[in-house]
């Protein structure tokens, strides 16, 4: 935030906070909502990931300032981050998820607070408890983290290339750079300002406001005024080459390379301005300020739909057209699937990946590139070999709507959620007919933008669209052990599973 935004903050702040001193002096206190105050929850308790997020408030918005001392992809940062959050609770501590290097202070509404590490666990005792419908707001100064090398294996947040940094948060790990309520049930609006030294490039999600250059340094300035997970936040700081497209209805468009491959990677970007106007057609407007590409040298072994820049590495780069077209249409239905509409538990993810999976698919039919892409003549012939998986799937994965496990990413981010997601959506296509279909996919994204939604949701918001009852139907397909007959096609036949795959986590491999 600007220094006077900060200043009258503080003064708003410290103005509630004595409101709150008096209050606690009496012999009564009288929180908002009645209770004792009590401390908030060490996570949200999803199923998947039960520590992940923490309980006792709603962020707002972050103000996130990270300093890049010198020219090296390798170097240890620091920064500072000013939380706004509402109390959901009478709160008497609260918890942030944070995995860095170290902290330097805490406050909480401008006055010192108590803090401790547990794990991944920041746990603040602030001054003066907190009250139940309350703003509040709470700032983490000198805060350290050091990227790690990207790793196929074992995706990590904050990570280090050749050329720079840049953030890989998805499910868990945006925590591993800054304080943060880590979960995207949990969205909030991000002020980011990235300091480093002067000939290095600075790039975040959302709109560029400003940059201000004081010595040797430079400090860049982003804004993202929609709602986004923490797991969605983007930083990319470094030797980078940042190039401006012509907007397309009015979005501007801008990818972010290394400088030293941007004449080999940027021609293959510019396929996204064509991308963008097939998806509006398709499901109605962008969600978002802006949109375009990050490219780095590195093996991530994936794809990353971070909010309004898309994530790739050289090696999806390196393939021929007919596969990275319809990965890059996969990342950018994202922006709709996943980022606008993030999913209210990780179980939800299906929502994302077989929403993006439809997508990707139906891009490469309506392109010519299907059959190069997946071997298959057609959208039917694909589902059909995907639906005799299905009870392989669900025994080596768990049903689409309830992974297994989450021991590793590979068992979150399966074949089930992606193949099998999409094969939920053309089963449920062919159950209400492809109109209602259409409608049904325009109002998810509509009625939930900016928001997270459950897989309760859809199922009751499909059945508004459809006229139709669907808790019986979709409950079978996303919850059911075995796969259900699919309409319009009796002769599909499901093979017999055998036992788990003890390559189920390996094959896994297709995040995206």
């Amino acid at each position: 935030m600007s220094d006077l935004i900060e200043k009258r903050l503080s003064k708003l702040i410290a103005a509630g906070a004595t409101a709150l001193v008096v209050v606690a002096g009496t012999a009564a206190p009288a929180y908002a909502g009645g209770g004792a105050a009590s401390p908030g929850s060490a996570g949200l308790g999803d199923r998947l990931y039960p520590l992940l997020g923490n309980g006792g408030y709603d962020v707002q918005n972050y103000d996130l300032r990270i300093r890049y001392p010198q020219k090296d992809p390798k170097q240890q940062v620091s920064g500072d981050v000013t939380i706004t959050a509402v109390a959901t609770q009478n709160l008497s501590r609260f918890d942030l998820d944070f995995g860095g290097d170290g902290v330097g202070k805490v406050s909480v509404n401008g006055k010192p607070a108590r803090f401790t590490r547990d794990g991944d666990e920041l746990v603040i005792t602030p001054a003066h408890h907190l009250t139940k419908g309350k703003r509040f707001w709470v700032t983490v100064s000198g805060f350290t983290a050091t990227p790690i090398p990207a790793n196929a294996d074992s995706p990590a947040g904050f990570v280090t290339t050749p050329d720079g940094t840049i953030m890989a948060g998805q499910p868990d790990q945006s925590h591993q750079l800054f304080p943060s309520n880590d979960h995207p049930r949990d969205m909030a609006t991000y002020t980011i300002s990235m300091t480093r030294p002067a000939g290095w490039a600075a790039v975040a999600n959302g709109v560029h406001l400003r940059d201000r250059t004081s010595g040797t340094t430079v400090t860049s300035v982003y804004r993202e005024t929609k709602p986004m997970a923490s797991e969605l936040i983007q930083l990319a700081v470094g030797d980078f080459t940042v190039h401006q497209r012509p907007s397309v209805g009015g979005v501007p468009i801008r990818d972010v390379v290394p400088t030293r491959l941007a004449a080999d990677l940027l021609p293959k970007a510019d396929v996204e301005r064509e991308q963008l106007a097939w998806m509006v057609s398709k499901v109605g407007k962008y969600p978002f300020e802006k949109y375009g590409s990050l490219v780095i040298d590195a093996d991530l072994g994936f794809a990353l739909e971070t909010q309004t820049l898309s994530l790739y590495d050289t090696g999806l780069f390196s393939y021929p057209k007919f596969v990275l077209d319809p990965i890059m249409n996969h990342e950018l239905s994202h922006m709709w699937f996943g980022d606008s509409v993030a999913p209210y538990e990780w179980s939800n993810v299906w929502q994302s990946e077989g929403h993006a999976t439809w997508y990707e698919l139906t891009y490469a039919v309506e392109h010519g590139q299907f059959k190069d892409y997946t071997g298959y003549a057609d959208l039917e012939s694909y589902f059909k070999n995907v639906y005799s998986k299905g009870d392989q799937y669900r025994k080596d994965y768990g049903p689409v709507a309830h992974p297994l496990r989450s021991d590793s990413i590979w068992d979150v981010f399966n074949p089930n959620v992606y193949d099998g997601g999409a094969l939920v959506l053309y089963a449920l296509r062919q159950k209400i007919g492809v109109r209602k279909f259409e409608a049904l996919e325009r109002a998810w994204v509509s009625v939930y933008r900016g928001k997270s939604a459950s897989t309760s949701d859809f199922i009751a918001l499909a059945s508004k669209v459809s006229g139709q009852n669907l808790r019986g139907f979709l409950g079978d397909w996303l919850y059911g052990t075995k796969t259900p007959p699919m309409p319009g096609h009796p002769d599909w036949t499901v093979t017999p599973p055998t036992a788990a795959s003890a390559k189920a986590s390996a094959t896994a491999r297709t995040l995206r």
